[in-house]
């Protein structure tokens, strides 16, 4: 007997007959002589409509408050999936975050986790049930307070308890077959990849790619998790995420001895980008900048400074961080204009980010150009570019993001003879 820790998206929760069809599913794997953990979100958008709710009731809903609110879309679908479950036959429990063991930091809306102590879950375990948790939330242990994970915290939340239960495998389900060349709502013939590594994971997650958070990527190559991506509407075998060469025992196929030259292509649209304008070009004053979004914990992505001129030396310094963070970037400055001695502000909230990311491209040199050329023959203006050895980035205009996704995506010969199948989801 195994242990597989089954984590099923808010698409695929969206309505009964998708809690029904989920139920139908846990119900089978635990008919094949499996244990089965369950984590579940918020049904269909129910997240961002308890959003919307809160800032029609106030502009700035308090954080604790609006954690206590987000937390019940979760509530809601674990309740409803263990009654669906239990009515097919198997018994199932349902736990909230803190019921589970995820104790967490104090930061309401980002929390982080620091400890997993899942005692509650395996003793349901040992009594014979499939245990259905809420994703996306724990508890903080000195306030006793409610906390949120973040976006994605659901695929944190399954990872996170795969990790502390040793589990086989971790199923992340959503409503496409797997991790895809691209977004395939963006480019319809996006290809499904058979398996990417963890490295190259990494890297698509932290550029835009929403399959699979960020977070639980780096908690389940930390820890050695087994990470299989699937859709919950088909029986079709998923992506599987393997780990560095070092963990090579952990993975659940070989590693090729070559791996692609471009695993894939991820955008993201919640980016700003600020320049600081006329910033004198002296040592210290990159370090003054920074330093002021540092303490207000404020995460810059891409950097981009010019070569200064003349007697009086001066440069535009630009990033880029989460639009979430861009009017608190922007007012930190603001308040040290005379301290920093810069000429002035811009701020563009119109841009979106393009990354290309491959393990092979380190060792390629045609890669980097390929990418321009097709985003030049598309008339595609870049505002910033970054690079690491398994990533391009750039930063282009937010209504132009759709169409430089396709022209580099079939530039690169990503293009399948027939459309992806995207199942349910907005992709909001």
């Amino acid at each position: 007997m195994s242990l597989i820790v089954q984590k099923f998206g808010g698409s695929s929760v969206a309505d009964a007959d998708g809690i029904r069809r989920v139920a139908r599913r846990i119900v089978e794997t635990r008919n094949r002589g499996h244990d089965v953990v369950v984590v579940v979100s918020a049904m269909g958008d129910t997240t961002d409509e308890l959003l919307d709710l809160a800032n029609e009731v106030t502009r700035r809903p308090p954080a604790r408050e609006l954690d206590m609110l987000l937390t019940a879309g979760e509530r809601i679908s674990m309740a409803l999936l263990a009654m669906a479950v239990s009515g097919m036959g198997a018994p199932a429990q349902s736990f909230t975050g803190s019921q589970a063991g995820m104790v967490t930091d104090g930061a309401h809306g980002a929390a982080r986790l620091v400890e997993v102590n899942p005692q509650r879950v395996r003793e349901s375990l040992d009594e014979g049930n499939i245990a259905i948790i809420a994703g996306f939330q724990g508890v903080h242990r000195q306030t006793k307070d409610i906390t949120t994970l973040g976006r994605g915290g659901s695929d944190t939340t399954a990872v996170a308890l795969a990790a502390a239960l040793q589990a086989d495998v971790c199923e992340i389900y959503s409503d496409v077959d797997g991790v895809f060349t691209a977004d395939p709502r963006i480019a319809p013939r996006a290809r499904k990849l058979e398996q990417v590594s963890s490295e190259e994971m990494l890297e698509l997650a932290a550029n835009g790619a929403k399959i699979l958070h960020l977070r639980c990527v780096e908690y389940a190559r930390r820890f050695g998790v087994k990470l299989h991506v699937r859709s919950s509407f088909t029986q079709n075998e998923g992506t599987w995420v393997i780990p560095s060469p070092e963990d090579a025992a952990t993975s659940p196929k070989e590693i090729p001895l070559e791996q692609p030259l471009i695993s894939g292509i991820a955008h993201d649209r919640t980016q700003v980008k600020v320049t600081v304008v006329g910033v004198p070009d002296k040592p210290g004053i990159a370090a003054r900048i920074f330093r002021l979004l540092a303490e207000a914990k404020v995460n810059v992505d891409m950097i981009v400074q010019n070569v200064s001129t003349g007697d009086d030396p001066r440069t535009d310094l630009s990033f880029t961080v989460d639009e979430c963070q861009g009017e608190l970037a922007v007012s930190l400055l603001r308040a040290a204009e005379e301290k920093i001695g810069y000429a002035g502000l811009d701020y563009d909230d119109e841009v979106g980010k393009l990354s290309l990311v491959g393990a092979g491209m380190k060792s390629n040199p045609g890669v980097t150009f390929t990418f321009f050329e097709a985003l030049a023959a598309a008339n595609i203006n870049i505002d910033m570019i970054s690079t690491s050895e398994v990533r391009i980035s750039v930063i282009t205009a937010a209504d132009r993001l759709d169409e430089a996704v396709r022209v580099v995506h079939t530039a690169f010969g990503l293009d399948a003879e027939q459309e992806a199948t995207v199942y349910a989801g907005t992709g909001r």
